[in-house]
């Protein structure tokens, strides 16, 4: 009687291997004989430098707006969230030297005062490039966003000293942002920030 389990099993495991090695042949295919030889497909030598196109004001075309804007929208919520916890050393590759500075000295006064900030962002409702220019080899473009943020300050005893926890509120900013155009780097710095 215990032989007939032994059968069992042993067509249940082939039962199963079958099907692991056909959903295998499924996902992976199968061999044609006309594969290409992987070896001799790829250079074995570095490939050729690739020329980057040097941005400026005279081909920031629509396509690079479109671009430079996305990149500046993603800037935008993550500068106004880590500067809103205290927690400037995530975006200090995203501000010039002299942001970083005023940042820093708003984020020592706060903490003097003993006061912490509470910022929810909802989201942007538009990004518009209101002027670029360059100077002195440094394309400088301008933005104009309008945002939705729920924000407010709380001092020590948690008593609301500005804003409201409970209110979205429209925030209208004009920030600025530039970049070397002849770096290889396509990073841009945040260099001034209106509200």
């Amino acid at each position: 009687m215990s032989y007939s389990f032994e059968y069992i099993d042993i067509i249940l495991l082939a039962m199963i291997a079958g099907f692991i090695f056909l959903r295998l042949r499924g996902i992976l295919g199968k061999r044609t004989g006309h594969e290409e030889n992987m070896a001799a497909s790829f250079a074995h030598e570095s490939p050729p430098k690739k020329t980057t196109k040097i941005l400026n004001k005279d081909n920031f075309d629509d396509a690079a707006k479109k671009e430079f804007l996305n990149g500046a929208k993603i800037a935008y919520e993550t500068i106004i969230t880590s500067f809103s916890s205290g927690n400037l050393k995530d975006i200090k590759s995203l501000l010039s030297k002299k942001v970083l500075n005023e940042f820093n000295d708003a984020l020592k006064e706060r903490k003097d005062q003993g006061l912490t900030s509470e910022t929810t962002f909802i989201g942007i409702n538009s990004a518009d490039i209101k002027n670029h220019n360059e100077s002195n080899n440094m394309l400088e473009v301008s933005v104009d966003f309008v945002s939705e943020i729920i924000s407010c300050v709380k001092d020590k005893d948690k008593k609301i000293v500005s804003g409201n926890p409970e209110k979205i509120k429209k925030v209208y900013d004009t920030w600025k942002f530039s970049r070397d155009i002849r770096s290889q780097s396509p990073n841009w710095f945040l260099v001034d920030t209106q509200g």
